[in-house]
């Protein structure tokens, strides 16, 4: 699993562990089955303009509910943000489109403190250390290498 950086974008491209985990909880999510809030993410390729989908986890927070992108500034969130912001969840035969506005940093710590709460166990390695008990300085800290956007 590397971690690349271009200009300040943290990015983890996902190793042979991370494509064989995303392949399994894809297969139960199209199949209509969340594993753990689940849902397949469909984006406009920012190039090719077709669908592409990838597993995420969607959070649910004070009422809103929210993407995070966990190994940073992955694909998706490119393309999220050329779609401007569009995208659809589906899960099994369901989706729902929706749009979405990426979250800013100083919002960040108690999204991401939640996310935690609720998936460290999935995607604490991608997070080097740094779990729900972190104080919000901690978090604000590594909030830039970690995009979030709010569903509307």
């Amino acid at each position: 699993m590397g971690d690349l950086m271009s200009g300040n974008q943290r990015y983890v491209e996902p190793g042979r562990a991370t494509g064989l985990s995303n392949r399994v909880v894809g297969w139960f999510t199209g199949l209509g089955m969340s594993v753990w809030g689940s849902r397949m993410l469909a984006v406009r390729g920012r190039r090719s303009g077709e669908w592409r989908t990838v597993p995420v986890n969607l959070l649910t927070h004070d009422g809103a509910r929210y993407l995070v992108a966990p190994r940073g500034h992955t694909q998706w969130v490119r393309n999220l943000r050329a779609a401007g912001g569009a995208g659809e969840l589906r899960l099994g035969r369901r989706a729902e489109a929706f749009g979405s506005d990426e979250v800013g940093d100083a919002e960040k710590p108690e999204i991401l403190r939640a996310y935690l709460r609720r998936w460290k166990f999935e995607v604490g390695v991608f997070f080097d250390g740094v779990d729900a008990s972190a104080s919000d300085e901690e978090l604000r800290a590594i909030a830039p290498g970690y995009p979030v956007f709010r569903l509307r």
